[in-house]
């Protein structure tokens, strides 16, 4: 008995079915129909390209944590310390530069002159409530370089792990 009913109905199914699956094409012909046309007669748009006006709280440098910088050489990376003049002299990382985030400006072009922005750049400072070395690393990007990533714990955290610690100029 049931066969029946749904033998009967069955044209009226597939009727219904065509005439929603028709609604749904002219309704994306009426959304889409330029692009369409367009795309038909040659002129589709083109790609699309990334804005060229992203600003420095666009860039988001990559954190990096102790056990990888551990296993960088000096050779590969340059280490920046964001911290002040003074905080740099007192003690800094192995082969550490100061670039404090408080004299970027004054420096930058220097450091610049001396550095190919595809070198990879370590930004630190005085660990996880200091937000100069993140600072520092986004200028960077918008100036230019690359690879350039925070070591978030900073000193605190390098000091913390027993690790060397030079002190004055390097």
């Amino acid at each position: 008995m049931s066969d029946r009913l749904i033998g009967a109905d069955l044209p009226k199914l597939l009727r219904d079915a065509v005439v929603i699956v028709l609604l749904a094409t002219l309704a994306g012909a009426a959304i889409n129909g330029r692009l369409l046309w367009q795309i038909w007669s040659g002129q589709a748009p083109g790609a699309v390209v990334p804005s060229e006006t992203l600003t420095e709280s666009d860039l988001l440098p990559m954190p990096m944590s102790l056990s990888e910088l551990r296993e960088l050489t000096a050779g590969e990376i340059i280490l920046l310390d964001a911290r002040s003049g003074d905080l740099y002299l007192q003690g800094h990382l192995p082969g550490a530069r100061s670039l404090p985030w408080g004299e970027v400006e004054s420096l930058l072009a220097v450091f610049r002159a001396e550095v190919p922005v595809d070198v990879s750049v370590v930004t630190y400072c005085s660990g996880y409530s200091c937000e100069d070395s993140f600072l520092l690393a986004q200028r960077l990007m918008a100036s230019g370089f690359k690879d350039v990533r925070v070591f978030e714990g900073g000193m605190p955290e390098w000091q913390d792990a027993g690790m060397p610690v030079e002190e004055g100029q390097p």
